[in-house]
């Protein structure tokens, strides 16, 4: 399997949008993370919820981050695969919410299942699945 020079860009290009998302999470940048999907996208995060496009992932992100403290969401072993202007992806996750107090809070480990496209040259999330691994107190 030959490594093209245009694939290694993608795969760094997505990398850059995984940890994009989390920035965006942890920054409370809500125009940041509607840049990380694409409108009609499909975030389906199991037991959490299922979203249809990125208002709608926009405004749950809002409303459950809104009562937290410091929140710490780290992507981790990003497996790529790039066909043109489509691609896959997994990767881990490990998310520290903490409460507004600071004292107490949620250790959330789990993996992204992405599907990307590129759509006028940057790469979005279309569909994701968010798996569950460990749902702990800190």
């Amino acid at each position: 399997m030959t490594d093209l020079p245009s694939d290694r860009a993608a795969r760094q290009d997505i990398a850059e949008l995984l940890v994009r998302y989390a920035s965006a999470i942890d920054r409370r940048d809500w125009a940041l993370l509607r840049t990380c999907f694409t409108d009609d996208c499909r975030a389906d995060y199991g037991d959490i919820g299922v979203w249809d496009g990125v208002e709608a992932i926009t405004a749950y992100m809002t409303r459950s981050h809104a009562t937290l403290g410091h929140t710490l969401h780290r992507i981790t072993n990003q497996a790529v695969t790039v066909g043109g202007d489509r691609a896959s992806a997994r990767s881990y996750v490990d998310a520290v919410l903490m409460a507004a107090d600071g004292d107490s809070g949620l250790n959330a480990v789990g993996f992204y299942d992405d599907e990307l496209v590129r759509v006028a040259g940057e790469w979005r999330i279309a569909r994701r699945r968010f798996t569950m691994v460990r749902l702990g107190p800190v």
